[in-house]
């Protein structure tokens, strides 16, 4: 069992033809099987036979604990296969815990495929203690988590959802972190005037949803975040910009910059943990780095 969470098989990489509706995780101790295409109980009992053989090769003095979710549109629905899920549920990286739930909801309350845009938000701050950080779609604060870890003097966490800020306090409190952090449950875009009057800030996280009806699409939203940015950052701080959408590559978000905050500098793209690899670097996770001038 590994000590940290992670992904251990990503068919939607496209790496494995014929399972690209397969994904395999662990959430110690707690293995996460998902389909994004209806299973069979014939399939699920033959991963289920599958799971326990090589268990028991493992760890034949411990229980086999799985969950399946079956994920379609913007639903799930999940089933505990074997074993139990802790109750509280918490797991590690690099470091750092975190509260996740796994029997309930579409997502788990923490995502796995941006451990590499938390490491560079990690080293980031690390290198330059005391900065200032704005969380934007903060949903449970795993960036200001780190941050703060690193040596942030302050993160501001806004997000829509008040029940993820919640689990976003309990996950600073998790780690020891009792000041520095701020929680706003308000619609960004409702917030700009509280958001300004807090900045100028040497670090923005933007982490939106690629689509999330009735609060954030992509094509037309991520605009209205970049326009913001240059009067948002101080002078030589940095943009983390993120993207999770299959439809839209990099140049989406480079010609948006380019044509909405100009002044901007593009310094790179995070890549994306090995364990999530793709056939197309266009439609897997996009993290870019931008930096205002001096």
């Amino acid at each position: 069992m590994p000590t940290e969470a992670g992904r251990v098989f990503h068919g939607r990489g496209g790496l494995f033809p014929g399972c690209e509706h397969w994904t395999l995780d662990v959430y110690p101790p707690v293995w996460v099987l998902t389909s994004f295409l209806p299973a069979t109980e014939a399939e699920l009992e033959a991963v289920h036979a599958a799971l326990s053989r090589r268990w028991a090769e493992l760890h034949p003095d411990l229980p086999l604990n799985w969950v399946y979710q079956y994920r379609f549109e913007a639903r799930a629905e999940t089933r505990l296969m074997a074993g139990s899920v802790p109750d509280p549920h918490v797991v590690e990286e690099q470091g750092a815990r975190f509260r996740v739930h796994l029997l309930k909801g579409l997502n788990h309350g923490f995502f796995l495929d941006m451990a590499e845009g938390r490491r560079w938000v990690r080293e980031h701050v690390a290198a330059r203690p005391g900065i200032k950080v704005l969380n934007l779609f903060a949903y449970t604060c795993a960036f200001s988590v780190v941050a703060l870890q690193a040596g942030a003097r302050e993160v501001t966490n806004m997000d829509m959802s008040d029940g993820a800020l919640a689990i976003g306090k309990r996950n600073h409190l998790l780690n020891g972190l009792t000041e520095g952090a701020r929680f706003l449950p308000h619609d960004i875009f409702s917030s700009w005037g509280k958001i300004t009057r807090g900045g100028p800030y040497d670090l923005i996280v933007l982490d939106p949803p690629s689509y999330q009806k009735g609060s954030f699409v992509a094509e037309k939203d991520y605009a209205r975040l970049m326009r913001r940015l240059p009067d948002l950052l101080a002078p030589g701080g940095h943009a983390l910009l993120c993207l999770n959408s299959p439809k839209l590559g990099v140049a989406f978000l480079q010609e948006g910059m380019q044509a909405l905050a100009p002044g901007l500098c593009f310094e790179g793209r995070v890549a994306n943990p090995v364990s999530f690899a793709d056939v197309s670097e266009e439609r897997a996770l996009k993290v870019l780095v931008y930096r205002s001038p001096d």
